[in-house]
């Protein structure tokens, strides 16, 4: 058996909060004699914790301390300390990452998440978790489809669509259960959110008595923009009143859909109460299972549905860099590097055309305070000359001058298997620490996390990401 981490995953939904722990294993998988090939292997879920509801304090703010408390309670049922975590983890989906407070709960739960854990709230890592943890990409592989996911929860749908196991694109609707709160007892509507203005939809209004036959033209209106969204409905006029601001969306051509998130338990079986939770997730999960476009192709069943965001992030937020690494006198983890990627153009140039290039863009970086430390990204070469990689150094080394001179170190992220030679190369011409690592696809706009060595200090643990604390 190989070397385990020991990862957690938190999800802080508009609904629900959840945590599950896992125990990843790595293994090599290059052939005797060769340079190693470190992935990781099996991922086996060991806890999950209860589904609780989100704690608020009103709808603008998250109770802080009542997550943290869910959080350490939950820790002391798995049998697990904290401090025993090596990776995962820890995301505020859907409205709740919209909360004026958002920032200080991932500030709260620091303590709970292990040394290498990433925060987020982007939709774009939503999206692909949710879609991982539900087994959507596996199956797109494994049947050669083209399969889009929707996880819906309280507040938005994050959609992933993959094609033969390959992501293709990600995105978000403003699309969920808990958009229209209702009391139980009464039938009278506690919320609505701002989001049906902006889509143009008419939707009750706070205090009103609604049912199920009143609600029916705003939850056709939410199964259209999802119907829009895969493609099996004409135009794009309900996609474009729900998507989430800040994204962007092309109806997809696709073989299947899947679903996950609370309102996927509410299309596979819901309860006999429409108004089980107190909101519209039931009738809306029943909305999505009427809908005659959504049987005119494949709907495939994930091995997750509610929990699927939160195995996700557990079991597959993490990754492994290349095994061609170079690292000098560096300090793990590293984290919320921002990534600064050259065109292949740039990149192709000589040595001065490099360095004037990276020059130029690390004022992208600079604010009043000067720059910052990020993570130079490049495509690489599959086979460079010595001459060529002697060239691709000196460039990379003169134009992150500035950024060493500022008291920040020189990270290089390659795609191509060439980081060990790049990194020898860059080692005699820049003093003191020094990382290249290779295997790491990754653009302008994303953020990177650097855990510790593991594999015996062949690999290092990863996670690409998007720091996006949406705003309504």
């Amino acid at each position: 058996m190989g070397e385990e981490l020991l990862s957690v995953g938190i999800d802080i939904g508009t609904s629900t909060t959840q945590l599950i722990l896992s125990k990843l294993t790595l293994e090599n998988r290059a052939a005797p004699f060769t340079v190693p090939r470190v992935a990781i292997g099996e991922r086996e879920v060991l806890y999950r914790s209860h589904i609780h509801f989100t704690p608020l304090l009103s709808d603008t703010v998250i109770d802080a301390e009542g997550v943290r408390a869910i959080v350490e309670e939950e820790y002391r049922k798995s049998g697990y300390d904290k401090s025993q975590v090596d990776t995962g983890a820890v995301i505020i989906t859907g409205e709740t990452a919209r909360k004026e407070n958002a920032r200080e709960v991932l500030s709260a739960l620091s303590a709970f998440a292990g040394d290498f854990v990433v925060a987020t709230a982007g939709p774009d890592l939503e999206s692909i978790l949710a879609a991982r943890g539900a087994g959507a990409d596996q199956y797109s592989k494994e049947q050669h489809k083209r399969i889009l996911h929707f996880d819906i929860g309280g507040g938005t749908a994050n959609l992933a669509l993959y094609d033969r196991g390959e992501l293709a694109a990600t995105g978000c609707l403003d699309v969920g259960g808990r958009l229209i709160k209702i009391d139980r007892n009464s039938g009278q509507v506690t919320y609505v959110s701002p989001v049906f203005g902006r889509a143009a939809c008419p939707a009750p209004a706070v205090g009103q008595r609604v049912t199920p036959e009143t609600l029916t033209p705003v939850l056709q209106a939410m199964v259209e923009a999802l119907e829009q969204a895969a493609g099996l409905r004409p135009g794009r006029d309900r996609l474009e009143g729900f998507l989430t601001q800040g994204t962007r969306w092309a109806p997809a051509t696709v073989d299947g859909v899947s679903f996950s998130g609370g309102v996927a338990d509410c299309v596979y079986q819901p309860p006999e109460d429409w108004l089980a939770y107190g909101d519209i997730g039931v009738l809306l999960g029943k909305a999505i299972a009427a809908s005659p476009a959504f049987g005119q192709v494949e709907r495939f069943r994930g091995a997750e549905t509610i929990r699927a965001t939160v195995v996700g992030a557990g079991s597959h937020a993490t990754d492994l860099s290349g095994s061609t690494i170079f690292y000098r006198d560096m300090d793990f983890p590293m984290k919320n590097l921002p990534i600064l990627k050259l065109t292949r153009q740039e990149e192709e140039g000589t040595a001065e055309e490099l360095t004037k290039a990276i020059g130029d863009k690390l004022n992208w970086y600079a604010d009043q305070s000067g720059l910052t430390q990020l993570v130079l990204a490049l495509r690489g070469e599959d086979n460079p000359t010595y001459s060529r990689i002697q060239d691709l150094a000196q460039g990379v080394a003169r134009g992150l001058a500035p950024l060493l001179a500022a008291g920040f170190l020189p990270v290089v992220a390659v795609e191509a298997d060439q980081a060990k030679v790049l990194g020898q190369a860059l080692a005699a011409l820049v003093p003191g620490p020094l990382l290249c690592l290779d295997g790491i696809h990754v653009d302008n706009g994303d953020y990177l996390d650097i855990g510790g060595p593991v594999a015996g200090g062949a690999v290092l643990p990863v996670v690409i990401k998007t720091l996006v604390f949406n705003k309504s």
